[in-house]
């Protein structure tokens, strides 16, 4: 649904059956434990829809977005209408936009390590597929919603969403050690970077709404870091 919504425009909805698509994701594991079903074959399985959720969905959303930001950039209409190379413009046919499927091709590769690598289990090496489709998702909402003229701008701004693009698709598969929010215990010493992640994204939440999103996956990059170093 996620899928079809993007490839139709419907950014939005598309937004809307992607969180549906990672809040059952979260608790799908959990339900297989629960009721003693727990297989390899699940282990596929659930890597094959985050691949459409977390993958294909949020590829579609990136080509759109950069479809709509050359379209309203003048700067980049005037290449197009001349035919120039600059904007890979051929019989009509936008290419640049293309660059968003970068994002399900380093998610299907960060899917494939992530289930042949057993040092993942409290902790991630490199950012979780749904953080990133969560950052894609949030930037036609924070389009629709947002009232700031800069962040607007931002948003329908082609460098921005390459520089994204570029970005999550090295973060996904990058060698770094990211926090998981699975406590092992309540130890404040040994948790508290988690839990002001989790003071400052409800705070940034409910202050700026979607707006918070991708700044909080980027916080959340920087804090692991610093986790790490201590």
């Amino acid at each position: 649904m996620a899928v079809l919504a993007a490839a139709l425009g419907n950014l939005q909805t598309a937004a809307l059956f992607v969180l549906l698509g990672i809040f059952f994701d979260f608790f799908d594991g959990f339900a297989a434990r629960m009721l003693k079903v727990s297989s390899e074959l699940g282990k596929q399985l659930d890597s094959l829809a985050d691949m459409v959720t977390s993958g294909v969905a949020p590829g579609l959303v990136m080509y759109q977005l950069m479809l709509r930001a050359l379209s309203h950039n003048s700067y980049a209409t005037s290449f197009i209408e001349k035919g120039s190379i600059a904007t890979w413009n051929f019989d009509d046919i936008m290419l640049i936009p293309f660059l968003g499927f970068l994002l399900p091709v380093a998610a299907a590769y960060r899917l494939a390590n992530f289930n042949l690598d057993e040092r993942q289990s409290t902790s991630f090496i490199g950012l979780p597929t749904p953080a990133m489709s969560i950052y894609i998702i949030s930037l036609p909402l924070i389009a629709l919603y947002s009232n700031v003229a800069v962040v607007q701008g931002l948003i329908q701004n082609i460098y921005f969403l390459i520089g994204s693009t570029l970005f999550l698709s090295f973060v996904m598969n990058a060698k770094l050690s990211l926090f998981s929010l699975k406590f092992s215990n309540f130890s404040m010493k040994n948790n508290w970077i988690e839990v002001l992640f989790i003071l400052l994204a409800i705070v940034s939440l409910i202050g700026v709404k979607f707006t918070a999103i991708p700044l909080l996956i980027v916080l959340y990059i920087v804090l692991s870091l610093l986790k790490k170093r201590n």
